[in-house]
């Protein structure tokens, strides 16, 4: 098989390219830019581009597929050549459903959560020797690349984005998988601008599960109205469970400890979210036939996916957390779940409005309250990235005015921000950096050592 990428630098889709090359595919792929770490990994498969930018007269029927990414526009000159001589294409999560169409597969949505509950699948799974194709959206310890397709697995895990598949196929990417197995972690609005109103929104979900395969399963987060109602209107054959948080305690050390009857388990993560994304995955791996005892033995040693309350740096006293939060729901739960487990500490929360939807002037009334939690909280935004998404303006005070926390403070420019915080004393502080983007530029690895010197 011969397949071309159109955007090979992004994400999922260099993931993807190295997972059918190491499948032994014949790969190939064009940009016009590709950035870190997909350059290196590329280059180092031998899958990044010679020449960057599009070339249409390298596309040719002997291309079995197109796989085209987000990053391409609609007007894009491959994408333009291989629609004119009839070349397949395919989103990257059509193409993941069609190489795993005779697999089990299980399908992790929901607004927030979905990237932990499917690592915690995979770290499981992985631990008790079950071969899996997988998608998986950050980093995981034990995991060379963030997608796997083999010839020998049974079974395919996906994390179920509801973004768009590609500028040409506007179906949310997880109505493709139509998976056996399916949770949802929790509905709260994102992506305001595929997604105008909260309705329109939740309408996707009801999609998902609709799309489910005939008498599949769905496990729900029992403590979501929203879900619960959409429970309540599942097709007759499939099969639903809903849970909540995984019993537990946290000791005088700051240490959780799942409970299971008599047995005190130690775990690496914390966190209401985390509880309650454990009890989830259990009832996934349950399902494909891991035992309770596999599944404690193993969950013990999970340490989080990347950027998920990813620890950076740490001392007696201080620790640096970083996180992928975001959204007004995801900002909420990950800074009350530190404050709780830390409960001693001064928590120095810090966030980025980065993405479309957070950058919006009509959704920032969203955020109200979400980092109360925090002894002090920080907002940044660049006011160039609102200009290149050709939004309208917004003002630190219409920032402030929104997130509504007694002492919140709002920068523009990340220097200034950051130098406040090196002139701080740590001694029985946490910082917690929350962003999808990177403040700027900022290099949070440093930052974090730096801090946990300082303190």
């Amino acid at each position: 098989m011969r397949i071309h990428f159109i955007a090979i630098g992004g994400s999922a889709m260099h993931n993807l390219a190295i997972a059918l090359h190491k499948k032994g595919f014949e790969v190939s792929g064009s940009d016009d830019e590709v950035f870190e770490p997909s350059k290196s990994r590329l280059a180092e498969h031998g899958l990044l581009p010679k020449d960057a930018g599009w070339h249409p007269e390298k596309i040719d029927n002997s291309i079995d597929a197109i796989i085209l990414g987000m990053h391409a526009r609609v007007d894009n000159p491959e994408l333009l050549k291989a629609q004119e001589i009839g070349v397949k294409i395919y989103s990257y999560p059509e193409y993941l459903y069609e190489q795993t169409k005779d697999k089990t597969r299980v399908a992790i949505g929901g607004s927030h959560g979905k990237t932990s509950i499917t690592s915690i699948i995979m770290h499981v799974l992985h631990g008790n020797n079950v071969a899996f194709d997988y998608m998986v959206g950050a980093k995981l310890e034990g995991f060379d690349t963030m997608v796997s397709l083999t010839n020998e697995s049974k079974v395919a895990i996906f994390e179920g984005d509801e973004y768009l598949s590609s500028p040409i196929d506007l179906r949310p990417k997880f109505h493709l998988y139509h998976p056996h197995i399916a949770l949802l972690s929790g509905i709260a609005w994102d992506h305001i601008n595929v997604f105008p109103t909260f309705d329109n929104y939740l309408e996707q979900f009801s999609t998902f599960v609709n799309l489910i395969e005939k008498n599949g399963s769905l496990f729900y987060y029992g403590g979501d109205k929203h879900l619960q109602d959409i429970a309540k209107q599942l097709r007759s054959d499939i099969n639903a469970q809903e849970y909540t948080e995984h019993p537990s305690k946290v000791d005088e050390n700051g240490k959780t400890f799942l409970l299971n009857g008599s047995d005190e388990l130690p775990i690496e993560v914390f966190g209401k979210h985390n509880l309650q994304n454990i009890a989830g995955a259990k009832l996934v791996c349950n399902k494909l036939g891991i035992s309770d005892e596999q599944f404690y033995e193993s969950i013990g040693a999970f340490k989080g996916a990347a950027r998920r309350l990813e620890t950076l740096a740490s001392n007696d006293d201080c620790t640096v957390f970083y996180d992928f939060a975001h959204s007004p729901s995801k900002l909420k739960a990950t800074t009350e779940a530190v404050k709780a487990q830390f409960e001693k500490r001064k928590l120095i929360a810090v966030m980025e409005l980065h993405t479309f939807s957070s950058l919006k002037k009509e959704f920032l009334p969203q955020y109200k309250g979400c980092m109360a939690a925090a002894d002090e909280a920080y907002v940044y935004f660049n006011p160039h990235t609102i200009e290149h998404k050709k939004l309208e303006p917004i003002t630190k005070e219409q920032v402030a005015e929104a997130f509504d926390s007694q002492g919140l403070q709002v920068f523009t420019d990340s220097d200034e921000l950051f130098d406040l915080l090196h002139s701080k004393t740590w001694k029985g502080a946490n910082l917690l950096l929350m962003t999808s983007g990177n403040f700027s530029g900022k290099n949070m690895q440093e930052i974090a050592d730096s801090v946990v010197i300082e303190g």
